[in-house]
């Protein structure tokens, strides 16, 4: 892009959260690789503010407009909660 280019506010806000979006996905892999317990807590306390930030963001957009959300129907809910639950169960057993 050329040096003058300029960004609108929706591009912004839509980079800023593609960001937190990759940091929480950064951040949970070094929790998943570290052995330190003081590490992990650290780790956890900054995933769970970067979570909060990218929800603000989100529904910043959101209410703008600029990210359309439709509600899950209760059924699809309730079958993705059963399917994850039965992986979940499958991975204990093992």
């Amino acid at each position: 892009m050329p040096h003058n280019a300029i960004f609108t506010e929706q591009e912004m806000m839509n980079d800023a959260l593609s960001a937190e979006k990759q940091l929480i996905t950064a951040y949970g892999i070094y929790l998943a690789e570290a052995s330190c317990e003081n590490l992990r807590s650290q780790l956890t306390r900054i995933i769970t503010e970067k979570q909060q930030i990218q929800y603000q963001i989100f529904d910043a957009i959101r209410q703008k407009g600029w990210y359309n959300v439709k509600n899950a129907n209760i059924n699809d809910v309730q079958t993705a909660v059963q399917k994850f639950q039965g992986m979940q169960q499958q991975m204990q057993q093992q």
